[in-house]
């Protein structure tokens, strides 16, 4: 186990990003076509081809999920991305053709002092495309693929990926890209709100704080020009689930970001959780092996949430926002 999504069996990870433009696309390529749902519950979501991803819809396998900053301007990442799995032959029979099926979340990482004055051809076609032809077992966390730009109201957001064993021997894991509108640390300290749900001290171990003050509570929100965020993922488990059970396990992993994230699901959020079952393992116990999944899904989220900001490195921008280990020494 290295503690990643890739420690579910039937599927790899790649990123590709733009330096200059601080950005970047994240790909979760499945093996083989793979059942998958979607929860939304931020009030601004950015999203490409997900209807089909609703339980009653005649579509029932994905071939690959994109995480992507660019606000509107990253739903070119799906193209991409469709043209590297056109490459390989993957994608929904149509009689002779093939079409790719790539579900798309895209995050609002356009003021975070990279330069997006990127003329007439927007990076993200070509981001998706690298990104999804480089896909393996190795996920680099923090300041990496679709976490590239990310940012929170106090510190640099990130990519974070976790992941768990269950008593019943199933694994589940979760990768995020964190760019909040809040904040995963408690007031102006380095405790993070996922602390009582840390394995190993992969986010620094520091726990709780001995105690959490009213001002601790009080919220931090990014400038009013930047209240256009959101946070971004994907839960795997290699569990053998329906459309609708996927549809479960997203809604309940949203638990996971609203413990680690304050606050969540705000009205200019696009907060979106996709899930995806590799379906080697059936639930033997039916409706409790479902509910493992689903109370293991909000955990692994939370933890993932904070390593991404654990993980993440400070833009390389005048006046950009420092990274945990920095403001942390």
């Amino acid at each position: 186990m290295k503690n990643l999504i890739t420690d579910v069996p039937g599927l790899t990870v790649g990123e590709a990003h733009d330096e200059a433009a601080a950005t970047g696309v994240t790909a979760i390529v499945f093996d083989r076509p793979t059942v998958a749902s979607i929860a939304t519950l931020g009030g601004a979501p950015g999203l490409r081809d997900t209807a089909l991803l609703e339980p009653e819809m005649t579509v029932d396998h994905v071939d690959a999920i994109l995480l992507s900053g660019g606000s509107a301007f990253g739903l070119d990442a799906a193209g991409g991305a469709m043209a590297a799995l056109k490459e390989k032959g993957r994608g929904f029979e149509v009689g002779p053709v093939r079409v790719p099926i790539v579900p798309q979340a895209i995050l609002f990482d356009l003021l975070n002092g990279g330069n997006k004055e990127w003329g007439r051809m927007p990076p993200y076609w070509e981001l998706g495309y690298q990104a999804t032809k480089s896909s393996s077992l190795d996920v680099a966390l923090g300041t990496a693929g679709a976490g590239y730009g990310a940012t929170t109201a106090t510190l640099k957001g990130g990519l974070g990926s976790a992941s768990v064993r269950t008593a019943s021997g199933f694994t589940i894991g979760a990768i995020v890209a964190v760019n909040a509108v809040g904040t995963a640390t408690i007031g102006d300290g380095p405790h993070f709100w996922a602390a009582p749900y840390e394995q190993s001290n992969e986010f620094g171990g520091l726990g709780l704080p001995k105690t959490i003050s009213e001002d601790d509570l009080r919220p931090r929100l990014k400038g009013s020009a930047q209240r256009a965020n959101t946070v971004i993922g994907c839960i795997a488990t290699d569990a053998m689930l329906t459309k609708a059970e996927c549809k479960r396990l997203a809604l309940a992993a949203h638990d996971g970001l609203a413990r680690a994230i304050r606050p969540a699901h705000t009205p200019m959020d696009g907060d979106t959780l996709f899930a995806a079952a590799t379906g080697f393992k059936p639930l033997d116990k039916g409706v409790m092996d479902l509910t493992e999944l689903c109370i293991a899904a909000a955990d692994v989220l939370a933890r993932a949430i904070a390593r991404g900001v654990y993980e993440a490195k400070a833009l390389p921008f005048a006046g950009a926002l420092p990274d945990w280990k920095a403001r942390s020494r």
